[in-house]
């Protein structure tokens, strides 16, 4: 009944956890967690991405929980990847939330350790999933909307971007792409995402220097929608979303998907070579060595 029955054979060259994300085969173990009038599409144990879907509004909501600040790795990527192209397939899905499980955090971005000391086949491997995530988060025909309820840093703010809309709790949180921070660069994608979202001259600006802005300079520039108290974040949003539902899905569709075909295609047409110059990147010593340092101020933060 929503349009994956037809799958049922389990497809060739599908790894079994991927399978078992898109219901072709039952986990040992697995519940099917169905409650009345809700869907949900987590894989039971340990799931990083919890989807719950609601039938009724047509809405789900997709939490990430991978305590503590839910950075993101080959796992969680792969999962969230999933996870939309399942709710995309879904004919009753027409919304999206995008949230956190874990508070006081949306997401710190991708998990350093992904890049530290990694194999090059690894770090293609986790580019890969990371691009893919994206391109089925930016390309969704859902109403996406991202209820950030926390911090918001690099690839956690390139998550809320790609979102239609975005409702941010007010408080000591912040959001931006703080890339080169670490001596990394944010990649031409992140930078087109954010040049359609707060324009050429403050992602120039912020991009150099690695802003990070409070709550109220991001709503300033335009990079998040709205602000409201921490405990209004997810009522906001369905009320926003009651709005961008009262639109017939195939106009909005279409037009969601023209402003935005020419920063997917630039990316879709050149997968492999952004996968690879990641790769050959983040190997290099001096930012193997950066990334370690940053790292290390971590680790003393800690303790």
């Amino acid at each position: 009944h929503h349009g994956l029955k037809k799958m049922a054979a389990p497809m060739q060259g599908l790894s079994l956890v991927r399978q078992a994300f898109l219901g072709l085969v039952r986990p040992a173990g697995g519940q099917l967690c169905r409650q009345v009038g809700r869907r949900c599409y987590s894989a039971p144990g340990t799931s990083h991405v919890q989807v719950d879907m609601n039938a009724e509004t047509g809405v789900a909501t997709v939490r990430l929980q991978r305590p503590p600040v839910n950075s993101l790795n080959l796992d969680l990527l792969t999962e969230l990847s999933i996870a939309l192209e399942k709710l995309d397939a879904d004919k009753t899905c027409r919304a999206m939330v995008l949230a956190s499980a874990v508070p006081g955090i949306f997401s710190a971005g991708l998990d350093i350790m992904e890049m530290y000391n990694s194999t090059s086949e690894r770090c293609v491997a986790f580019w890969r999933a990371l691009q893919d995530a994206w391109l089925n988060l930016y390309g969704s025909r859902l109403v996406t909307m991202a209820a950030i309820e926390g911090h918001s840093p690099a690839g956690g703010c390139l998550l809320a971007m790609s979102c239609d809309y975005r409702v941010m709790a007010d408080g000591k949180y912040q959001i931006g792409l703080n890339e080169t921070r670490l001596g990394i660069v944010a990649p031409f994608w992140f930078m087109d995402v954010m040049l359609n979202t707060v324009g050429h001259r403050e992602t120039e600006k912020a991009l150099q220097l690695g802003a990070m802005y409070s709550p109220q300079q991001a709503l300033g520039i335009g990079m998040v929608d709205k602000i409201v108290p921490q405990d209004q974040v997810m009522s906001s949003v369905h009320t926003e979303l009651s709005k961008w539902l009262q639109i017939p899905d195939a106009a909005r569709v279409i037009t969601k998907t023209s402003m935005r075909k020419q920063v997917i295609d630039r990316l879709r047409s050149q997968k492999d070579k952004d996968a690879q110059y990641f790769a050959d990147f983040i190997n290099k010593d001096s930012v193997q060595k950066s990334l370690g340092m940053y790292i290390k101020s971590l680790q003393k933060k800690k303790s």
